[in-house]
C-alpha cells in the first residue's frame, strides 16, 4: 500500500514540476503545491490505518522533489542539494522496508512533524482558527463569568499566546482576550483549513481611495474606501486590481493596495458605543442586531442563525420590533423619512450603490461610525466603518 501511495505522490509531483515550467510558477508557489500533495498522501495513509509514513522519509522525498524542481525549471543550471541534507542518516528510526511497513508511530507525533513541513502562516506564529456555529465569545479572563470583549466569527483566525486551564489566550485583529481551546483548533490542522478559506484580499494603502466601475482613470468612480479597508480580489491586472464590495464588482488602482492572502478576525464589542440622546428601542435595537455577528450570509436568506442577504438581516431585525419591510435593498429605501446620512443615529439604515436609483446594498447603522451588515458570503454578518463607501442614501423608521 505504501508503495502504491509514493508511486502515486512521486507521479503527481512529476506533474506539478511540468506544470511549474509550463506556466512559469516560482518555487514558493510549487511548495505550496507539494505542502497539499504530502497532506494528502499522509490522509491516504492514516484513513487505511495500516501503515504510517514518518517524517524522516517525508521530508527527504520533499527535498528529492525540490531538486527535481530545480531542474525542470532552471533547465541546463544545475542546482546542488546538500549530501547532509538528503542524508538517511536524518531519517528518523530504521529506513527499510520493514521499518516502514510494520513501524506504527503516534499520530500526534506525526501531526507535528507535517506541522513543521506545511509552510503556510499568513503572518501568525502560533496560529489557531475558530470551528463553530454563529460565533465565539472573547472573554476578559479566562471564565465564562468573565465579560465579553469580543466576537470570533466561524473560521475567524487568531494568534495563540498561552494556554490556560481549557482556555486559550489570544490576539484577534483589535482583540486582546480568552476564548474556550474547545472551539479552537491548531497545527496542522489550522494550517491545513486556512489553506481552504483564506483568500487573496486588496489592503488599501491611501486615504479616501477611488472604486471605479472600471478599470481606466476615465471610469465612473462609484466611491471612496479608507486607509486599511480589505477589498475581496477577483482579478489582478495591469495596473489595477478587480475587486468585490458587496455584491459589485469594482476596481482600484494597484499602487495603492496591497494584494495577499488573509484570514478573517474577530471583532470587538467596543466599537459600539452609543450617546445619552440615544433612545432605549434604539439601544437595544443594535444589541440584539449585533448578537448576530459571525452568523453566516446567505444570498436570498432571512434566517439570523442560519443565513440572510443584506435586505433579508434588516428584515428580520426590524420584524423582531414589529415593523414590516420588504425583502428588497432598493425597496427598503422608500420606506420610512430620508435624512441626512450624517445625521444618523443607531438603528437608523444607510444604502449604499453607484447612486439612489441603483441601491445594491443596506446596512444597520450602530453609531460611532459603525454600521452590522450581512456583507457577502465570504465574511457574513459583520461591523464595518460606515462610510468604507461613501452611502447614497439613508432612512429613519424608528420615531
Amino acid at each position: 500500500m505504501w508503495k502504491g501511495v509514493l508511486e502515486e505522490t512521486f507521479l503527481v509531483a512529476c506533474l506539478l514540476c511540468l506544470v511549474c515550467r509550463f506556466y512559469e510558477l516560482s518555487r514558493d508557489k510549487y511548495e505550496k503545491c507539494l505542502d497539499r500533495l504530502l497532506w494528502n498522501c499522509y490522509n491516504s495513509v492514516v484513513e487505511c490505518n495500516k501503515f504510517v509514513i514518518f517524517n524522516g522519509v517525508i521530508m527527504a522525498f520533499k527535498k528529492l522533489l525540490l531538486v527535481a524542481l530545480g531542474a525542470c525549471l532552471l533547465g541546463s543550471q544545475s542546482l546542488t542539494a546538500g549530501a547532509a541534507d538528503l542524508s538517511m542518516n536524518n531519517l528518523i528510526g530504521n529506513v527499510g522496508i520493514a521499518a516502514i511497513t510494520n513501524e506504527v508511530m503516534d499520530v500526534s507525533k506525526y501531526l507535528e512533524y507535517a506541522d513543521q513541513s506545511v509552510t503556510a502562516s499568513w503572518g501568525y506564529e502560533n496560529l489557531g482558527i475558530a470551528v463553530v456555529e454563529g460565533n465565539l465569545n472573547v472573554r476578559k479572563e479566562p471564565s465564562t463569568a468573565s465579560s465579553i470583549v469580543g466576537k470570533m466569527g466561524n473560521y475567524a483566525a487568531c494568534e495563540i499566546l498561552e494556554e490556560q486551564d481549557g482556555w486559550y489566550h489570544i490576539t484577534s485583529g483589535e482583540i486582546e482576550g480568552y476564548v474556550s481551546a474547545e472551539f479552537i483548533v491548531t497545527g496542522i490542522e489550522a494550517k491545513m483549513l486556512g489553506m481552504e478559506i483564506a483568500y487573496k484580499r486588496a489592503v488599501v494603502q491611501a486615504d479616501g481611495l477611488n472604486v471605479r466601475a472600471g478599470a481606466g482613470e476615465d471610469a465612473e468612480i462609484i466611491t471612496t474606501v479608507a486607509r486599511g479597508y480589505e477589498l475581496e480580489v477577483i482579478e489582478e491586472l495591469d495596473g489595477w486590481v478587480k475587486c468585490a464590495l458587496n455584491t459589485d464588482e469594482v476596481y482600484v488602482k494597484s499602487e495603492f493596495v496591497e494584494v495577499k492572502d488573509g484570514l478573517n478576525t474577530a471583532v470587538t464589542l467596543a466599537q459600539l458605543r452609543y450617546g445619552k440622546e440615544v433612545s432605549d428601542v434604539r439601544v437595544e435595537l443594535c444589541e440584539y442586531a449585533i448578537q448576530f455577528v459571525g452568523n453566516p450570509y446567505v444570498w436570498g436568506g432571512t434566517s439570523l442563525t442560519k443565513g440572510a442577504d443584506c435586505s433579508g438581516f434588516v428584515l428580520s431585525i426590524f420584524k423582531n420590533y414589529g415593523i414590516k419591510l420588504p425583502h428588497y435593498s432598493r425597496s427598503q429605501a422608500t420606506y420610512g423619512t430620508e435624512i441626512n446620512y450624517k445625521d444618523a443615529q443607531p438603528g437608523d439604515l444607510l444604502f449604499y450603490g453607484n447612486s439612489a436609483s441603483t441601491i445594491s446594498h443596506v446596512a444597520i447603522y450602530i453609531g460611532g461610525g459603525q454600521i452590522v451588515h450581512a456583507n457577502d458570503e465570504k465574511t457574513g454578518i459583520i461591523i464595518s466603518n460606515a462610510y468604507y463607501r461613501t452611502p447614497v442614501k439613508a432612512v429613519n423608521l424608528l420615531d
